[in-house]
């Protein structure tokens, strides 16, 4: 990767773009059902949750561990999102537009003042 691509930002269309033209070039379309999709992102959230099953708490930022460990876990984190974007897509949501949606709802839902008080 060039310096040039890492300062660029990436969107969840850049993501849903190159996702979808992964699975055309590899005629994987007509796997890529919401159930499919669904029980393949169910499977991938698993493998992210066994890098952390033994570990107990662990501090923000993750200072104890070894490069391959955050390496494996990038690696784990896109797969959830990249399955999360494509089965967002198949099923004709956006999901930018739908993620913003339930960040007021939730503001609705957990005003600052009760959220100060509790």
């Amino acid at each position: 990767m060039t310096g040039k691509e890492e300062m660029t930002s990436v969107t969840l269309d850049l993501l849903k773009k190159k996702v979808d033209d992964f699975a055309k070039e590899r005629d994987w379309e007509k796997f890529h059902s919401p159930r499919n999709l669904l029980l393949a992102l169910v499977g991938e959230v698993g493998e992210l949750s066994e890098i952390f099953q033994w570990k107990g708490e662990v501090p923000k930022g993750l200072p104890d561990w070894k490069e391959n460990e955050k390496l494996h876990l990038g690696e784990e984190l896109s797969d959830v999102l990249l399955y999360l974007v494509r089965l967002s897509d198949i099923c004709g949501i956006d999901l930018g537009q739908a993620a913003l949606r339930k960040v007021q709802l939730n503001a609705i839902k957990y005003p600052v003042n009760k959220s100060n008080d509790e």
